[in-house]
């Protein structure tokens, strides 16, 4: 990874879409600073769409998608994207499987909830599960005392043994049926939304991200930006992205927004905001 500083004015020029992972990417020891929120606006006046690309649930991400200055959002690493039209009142969902399949496997994974929990003392279902359609995420950390990398290898072991994906973030492991991740959903969103084939996105659109379950996008998107914290997880990651910040998790991605509209700038691609 090369620090974030080499990232170059040329590239910056290029970029029009600022996807983003939230925990401890965008929030900094489970809260969203006031610096974090002010540089999605700042990057938003500057014609810089954010969309934000979370494991986090649907309920969730139809507040974020109506109330967040973002174009669009990526919710439950992947299961579905929504888009709100602010001038239409109209809310876009868009799933990766059929409300059929989602009830099915919501039936599995609560069996399989039941299983991890008894199995790996210490974790617990998170505490945004009611608000979730496609997966369950099991807390490792967010709400319970830190468990141990072992714990979290058996709770990913509990899913694989059953045919499920299972995904690490830095708060909870998200397991879900389906071959869906946070990447095939984004391309989707940028092609239906955007128009954006795989190319364009290479050039215009970066991501940003803290932990393992970003790392499909690290592998896919030549613009990636690793906060400081994505450190943490060398033993977890094999793709990381592009660059890192100095700072960590929201101060980091304030700082991404700070290089990003500096070089844009310079460019005279953008006026300062």
């Amino acid at each position: 990874m090369k620090p974030l500083r080499e990232l170059d004015a040329e590239s910056c020029a290029g970029i029009d879409i600022v996807m983003t992972d939230i925990d401890d990417t965008l929030t900094s020891d489970g809260h969203l600073e006031a610096a974090a929120y002010t540089a999605i606006e700042r990057m938003s006046a500057a014609g810089i769409r954010v969309v934000p690309v979370t494991g986090r649930p649907a309920g969730w991400c139809d507040m974020i998608a109506r109330f967040w200055p973002v174009a669009a959002v990526v919710g439950e690493n992947g299961a579905f994207y929504y888009r709100y039209d602010h001038g239409k009142r109209r809310m876009t969902r868009v799933y990766a499987l059929p409300d059929a399949e989602f009830e099915a496997n919501r039936e599995k994974l609560k069996r399989l909830a039941a299983t991890i929990l008894a199995a790996v003392p210490g974790c617990a279902l998170a505490s945004d599960q009611y608000f979730r359609i496609a997966d369950i995420a099991i807390d490792f950390c967010e709400d319970v005392p830190p468990l141990p990398p072992e714990s979290i290898d058996r709770i990913l072991e509990l899913f694989n043994e059953v045919g499920a994906t299972a995904k690490v973030s830095s708060i909870h492991v998200n397991g879900w049926f389906g071959t869906y991740d946070k990447l095939q959903m984004s391309r989707r969103l940028l092609d239906e939304v955007f128009g954006l084939t795989a190319a364009d996105a290479a050039r215009r659109v970066l991501f940003a991200g803290d932990s393992p379950n970003d790392e499909p996008m690290f592998a896919a998107i030549p613009l990636s930006v690793g906060v400081a914290n994505i450190l943490e997880y060398r033993a977890r990651v094999r793709h990381f992205p592009s660059y890192v910040t100095q700072g960590r998790s929201g101060t980091g991605f304030v700082e991404l927004a700070d290089h990003l509209l500096a070089k844009r700038r310079n460019s005279g691609r953008e006026k300062a905001t």
